[in-house]
């Protein structure tokens, strides 16, 4: 919704024009063409701001008000957006997670990400990483282009730093980390209530899921747990 009286609002009439051309012969009278004979030069006279009381736009103003009268009175509606779509991922684990980004997105599957990670100093950080929830809440472009290299964090669904013992465990929008006394670690769906178990000795990690490790240069270890999701009938 627009308030009336903003630019925007007053630039609503730019959208009875299909060119630069048919506004300047709107600020044309039939008077103007009677003395000067020539519409070129009509033109010109009203594209200088002598045929209009207020502000007369020029050619670039002209198109940059009206796309953006068009954006917000005719919005287009963009269900998502492929931040891999142009890049091409050197890494393994990126080319493996730019093939799953639309999916996940889309949230036909759900991807958890199991990371490794070596400190400068050689400690340890690991976590699990709910993709969904990470590509929602932050710009994974860099990731794709190689400039910067993940890290599991404190809010992802787990995480352990070896040198401080610190240690988190968080419900996302996706998962429930859950621990079993005999199961150990796994996590909860929110929309199918599947489990997933992220034990490797396992030789499934549960059901409409599979696991695969990416072996990579640039992270000590990754895997990444697949899945599918069903929709209630």
């Amino acid at each position: 919704m627009t308030l009336v009286g903003t630019q925007i609002d007053s630039d609503k009439r730019l959208l009875s024009f299909d060119t630069y051309e048919d506004y300047l012969n709107s600020l044309i009278s039939f008077v103007d063409l009677g003395y000067l004979g020539n519409l070129h030069i009509a033109r010109q006279l009203a594209e200088l701001g002598y045929r209009c009381a207020g502000e007369t736009l020029d050619e670039d103003t002209f198109y940059r008000r009206l796309k953006a009268v068009k954006n917000l009175v005719f919005p287009i509606y963009k269900p998502y957006e492929l931040t891999s779509e142009f890049v091409i991922p050197s890494d393994n684990v990126m080319q493996e997670l730019a093939l799953r980004e639309r999916l996940n997105r889309l949230k036909i599957i759900s991807t958890i990400i199991f990371i490794r990670n070596l400190t400068k100093l050689q400690f340890e950080i690991s976590g699990y990483i709910d993709y969904n929830e990470r590509l929602e809440k932050e710009n994974w472009l860099a990731y794709f282009e190689g400039r910067k290299k993940i890290w599991p964090c404190a809010s992802d669904l787990a995480y352990y730093d070896w040198r401080t013992g610190k240690s988190c465990l968080n419900e996302t929008s996706n998962f429930e980390p859950v621990i079993d006394p005999i199961l150990g670690l796994r996590f909860k769906h929110n929309h199918d209530r599947h489990f997933i178990n992220v034990d490797p000795g396992v030789p499934t990690p549960g059901i409409y899921t599979t696991r695969v490790r990416i072996h990579s240069q640039q992270y000590q270890h990754v895997i990444l747990y697949d899945h599918v999701l069903r929709s209630k009938i």
